[in-house]
């Protein structure tokens, strides 16, 4: 069954909602992003089994399934069989939980979730591709497909074996669009070829390209100073072709405001604004920060429980500002918690990264300079 067209190309992420002091989410603001993005005319919403630990199904619901009707809405969840689960039986559970806390009924878009080299074969040894076109025929699921976070190479092969796979999700943004290690433009082309649409997750890279390095910010301001720079990283995604929709993890009523403004009307860019890019992406080559975006895969199973992701931001702030308090913001971030001279090198990390950092060497670096 062929993905019915979607003109309104922007899709609401619920990995990084915004959340309440104590850590929980902020419901009431979710409810208002959801008002926003429908009557603008959105209505792809993208969640996880794993986003949270379950907060964003649940927030999904309280926002979406029980204020509207199933008509107004399309939802994509995930299963991971390497998180949060330790055999077939846990992993296929994840389907029917997440159907319980989505209060979906059925699943749009179902995926297999965050493919790559350390991960891939779990989804053989459980049985889940399988599982989930068994949930189809039931009329569980209307489409299927997997997230991509690997080599150009595993997704042909996953697609060889795979045909009747339907779409695929994969990490294309300006800043990884020729990186090797992410290979956004290969796996894109790759898609085409097989005649599989994409979804796009990542369009701001985790946030870092709509706060980019002052060298990036300085491009996009003197080319437009009225134009946030997110709005660039989303139109840079969702003017390619064979897109079904382009997901914004969005944490606040601002963010929606603004990416909706940038999607609705959408105007692809002009030749003269990619060259703008074209020396953003320059601009980014030159930088030497540590690409993460935070997305914590890394810490769900650290033995160490090192908080990876705010120990690379404490040395990215470092970096780039000569007054930062370094000693002060590395002690809060690691206070309870690991810190980066406590890792054991047991490559847990780097197994499931998304952007396949060096994890373990960038947390020898860290400790060197952060706890000297």
């Amino acid at each position: 069954m062929a993905l019915i067209p979607n003109p309104f190309r922007l899709g609401f992420g619920l990995m990084r909602l915004p959340k309440n002091a104590d850590g929980s989410i902020d419901i009431p603001q979710v409810c208002e992003m959801a008002d926003l993005f429908i009557a603008a005319g959105g209505t792809y919403f993208d969640t996880a089994f794993v986003y949270d630990a379950g907060g964003s199904e649940a927030a999904f619901k309280a926002a979406v399934a029980d204020r509207y009707p199933r008509e107004a809405w399309t939802l994509a969840t995930k299963l991971n069989a390497s998180m949060m689960c330790s055999d077939a039986e846990s992993a296929k559970q994840q389907f029917f939980t997440s159907l319980e806390r989505t209060g979906a009924g059925y699943f749009d878009y179902y995926l297999l979730h965050a493919l790559q080299i350390s991960t891939y074969r779990k989804y053989d040894e459980y049985g889940i591709w399988d599982f989930v076109k068994e949930q189809k025929a039931k009329g569980l699921i209307r489409h299927w497909g997997f997230s991509f976070h690997a080599d150009p190479d595993l997704l042909e092969k996953l697609l060889r074996e795979h045909p009747d796979a339907e779409f695929v999700q994969l990490q294309i943004n300006y800043a990884d669009w020729e990186n090797p290690g992410v290979a956004s433009r290969r796996n894109w082309e790759i898609c085409k070829a097989h005649g599989k649409p994409v979804i796009i997750m990542e369009p701001v890279k985790g946030g870092i390209l709509a706060d980019p390095i002052p060298e990036v910010r300085s491009v996009l301001e003197r080319a437009d100073g009225s134009a946030s720079c997110a709005s660039w990283a989303l139109r840079f995604a969702a003017g390619l072709d064979n897109i079904h929709a382009v997901l914004s993890g969005m944490s606040s009523l601002e963010q929606m405001k603004d990416n909706l403004r940038t999607m609705n009307p959408f105007r692809p860019l002009s030749e003269a604004e990619m060259e703008v890019i074209h020396e953003a992406q320059r601009a980014l080559d030159a930088d030497k920060s540590i690409p993460c975006t935070a997305c914590h895969y890394c810490t769900k199973g650290c033995p160490m429980e090192i908080p990876i992701p705010e120990i690379f931001n404490v040395q990215n702030r470092k970096k780039g500002s000569p007054k930062f308090r370094t000693v002060r913001e590395y002690s809060i971030v690691t206070r309870g918690r690991g810190s980066a001279g406590a890792c054991i090198g047991c490559g847990q990390c780097e197994g499931v990264c998304p952007q396949r950092l060096p994890i373990i060497s960038l947390l020898k670096q860290a400790a060197e300079e952060l706890e000297a």
